[in-house]
């Protein structure tokens, strides 16, 4: 099965496994931080060679999607089969007007993570935190931090990862932060490539891939 074959070739950081493995599928499962945020082609090409191995990402993803979106559409990501799956669905459920409230973010993503790995019991599944919001994109998510909280609860509660990219992008400086995210909610391609790319690698890789 694909998803044991990747973990013994993370576990034993196994170039020579990684590079006789099948086509590694990876969905990234969001909103419009995954469906325009232009970083797969960069975790792609990256994974690709690092790991020796054909790498595709796919998205099934859209812009102001929220977790009740996500539960009508886990047929799509499904029937990708994927290997692993990339999933943040925290941003839009916290902005006010959308009256999502944080318990109903919660349960929904209870369910989600629930049928993913009831469908896909060899998928490594990971749930991601994706950046900072500022200005008015920041304004109308005042308990963002509530939001993501309960998503990272409910991925630690199945044993399943979690990854914060906020800090990474937190690093930055005020000015340069604000250059890499203009509209105060969505990064540049070239900004997310550079700031979530290098973590997600390193995540999926393990000791396979160096950074």
């Amino acid at each position: 099965m694909r998803g044991v074959l990747l973990g013994v070739a993370i576990m034993f950081g196994a170039h020579d496994v990684m590079a006789s493995a099948s086509e590694l599928k990876i969905v990234s499962f969001g909103t419009s931080l995954t469906d325009v945020g232009g970083w797969q082609p960069s975790l792609q090409r990256q994974l690709s060679s690092c790991l020796g191995r054909e790498v595709k990402v796919t998205k099934v993803a859209m812009s102001g999607a929220t977790s009740y979106w996500a539960k009508t559409h886990l047929d799509r990501v499904v029937a990708e089969r994927p290997d692993i799956v990339l999933v943040e669905f925290y941003a839009n459920d916290a902005t006010l007007h959308r009256f999502v409230s944080v318990a109903a973010s919660r349960t929904n993503m209870a369910y989600i993570l629930d049928e993913l790995r009831k469908r896909l019991p060899d998928a490594r599944i990971i749930v991601m935190a994706m950046n900072p919001f500022s200005g008015i994109r920041g304004a109308i998510r005042p308990f963002v931090d509530d939001y993501i909280e309960a998503h990272k609860q409910e991925a630690q509660n199945r044993h399943l990862e979690f990854v914060d990219f906020r800090g990474l992008w937190m690093q930055l400086a005020p000015a340069e932060r604000e250059r890499a995210i203009p509209d105060g909610a969505h990064p540049k391609p070239e900004a997310a490539s550079q700031i979530i790319v290098p973590e997600l690698v390193n995540r999926i890789s393990g000791s396979a891939c160096k950074q």
